[in-house]
């Protein structure tokens, strides 16, 4: 039987032969190089938790906006409700949804960053 590795793999192990040569680099390229492992990371994090983070985001637009649709419809619509001032902070559950949404998407972009009430 014939496996091929998973994308967020292929993305590890790029990152890893970057960070293998980067000593070897001057710094700039030390640096771009650096930059590059982290956006392999970025990229791995989202094939593996992207899509969960979407639908769970989607579920809590839908909630809020009364009625089911696509992530990028719904993203869409409720900007729109913030912009036009059909919601606010005062509306139920909005924060909640929106510090849900945030911190999934920290959690993908920028793991190791800390935040209060973080674990």
């Amino acid at each position: 039987m014939i496996t091929h590795p998973r994308t967020e793999e292929l993305a590890e192990a790029v990152a890893g032969w970057i960070d293998s040569v980067r000593p070897s680099l001057d710094p700039r390229n030390a640096f771009l190089a650096r930059v590059a492992v982290n956006v392999l990371g970025v990229v791995g994090r989202e094939l593996v938790h992207g899509p969960a983070a979407e639908a769970a985001a989607r579920a809590r637009f839908a909630e809020l906006l009364g009625h089911d649709g696509g992530f990028e419809a719904l993203n869409a619509e409720l900007c729109e409700a913030l912009r036009d001032g059909r919601m606010d902070a005062a509306t139920p559950g909005l924060l909640a949804a929106l510090k849900a949404t945030a911190l999934e998407r920290i959690a993908i972009d920028q793991p190791n960053y800390a935040y209060e009430g973080r674990r």
